[in-house]
């Protein structure tokens, strides 16, 4: 029960750095700029992709094989690409994307972000049940680091189309509340069902992989900042290889 308590704890933390980054939505009235959004995008895709590879998949690789590390994997992919296949979401530049439902932009806002981060607290959640301190601290870190800026990348364009402070604050306290949720989650079905942990990591990591390839760097690069996106995606991933060295 207490490793249960702790991870949720950890997912918690990580998903409420996500409000540091809404911060400025207080004391800005300027729009968001593409360039930084770019960025923002770029460098939590690199801490993201890094934390995929190191605290996840290698792991699963070590503790179940190639082969179900590659199964887990594309279950992961699958999942998240149904996910967001059926279900309307809205990006913040982009626009709607999905079946096309008449929902209000709230709803669709809120879809999104779950697509987005309910992956990134089921990862600290499993990565918990490895029982490794060190690895398992540098994930949540990890994380919680590149929930800044993306916290920034989700209240500062809803700041910029009209939305109140309070409004755009709250929007992102939702985006970092499904973490915890997707962290109990995780290390439910790790504890209980121990054989399930390689194949829950390599599944966190498909997961994690496809938001990355396919929801943050075509944003990224979408008014073409790609080069800008890119350096800074090489910068994040840096970071979280440092922290994953420093701690594990």
């Amino acid at each position: 029960m207490e490793i249960i308590l702790e991870a949720v704890f950890a997912s918690f933390l990580a998903g409420m750095a996500t409000l540091i980054g809404a911060l400025p939505v207080f004391f800005l009235n300027k729009k968001m700029s593409h360039k930084s959004y770019s960025a923002m995008l770029g460098v939590s895709g690199g801490i993201m992709l890094a934390a995929t590879i190191f605290s996840l998949l290698l792991p699963s690789i070590e503790k179940g094989g190639v082969y179900l590390a590659s199964l887990g994997l594309m279950t992961g992919v699958v999942f998240i690409e149904l996910l967001a296949r059926f279900i309307p979401h809205e990006h913040f530049f982009k626009g709607k994307e999905g079946t096309d439902v008449n929902l209000k932009r709230i709803a669709l806002f809120a879809l999104a972000i779950t697509i987005h981060n309910f992956p990134e607290g089921m990862s600290v959640g499993v990565g918990w049940g490895m029982e490794e301190p060190g690895k398992s601290l540098a994930l949540a870190i990890g994380i919680g680091i590149q929930n800044i800026p993306e916290g920034a990348a989700i209240a500062l364009p809803l700041l910029s189309l009209g939305y109140s402070p309070g409004y755009c604050f709250f929007i992102t306290f939702l985006s970092g509340i499904v973490e915890p949720i997707g962290g109990l989650i995780g290390i439910s079905a790790v504890t209980v069902f121990r054989d399930f942990l390689p194949f829950a990591l390599s599944f966190s990591a498909g997961c994690m992989l496809y938001v990355i390839s396919g929801e943050m760097i075509p944003e990224s690069h979408e008014k073409g900042y790609g080069k800008l996106a890119t350096w800074y995606l090489v910068g994040g991933f840096i970071v979280m290889m440092l922290l994953d060295n420093l701690f594990g």
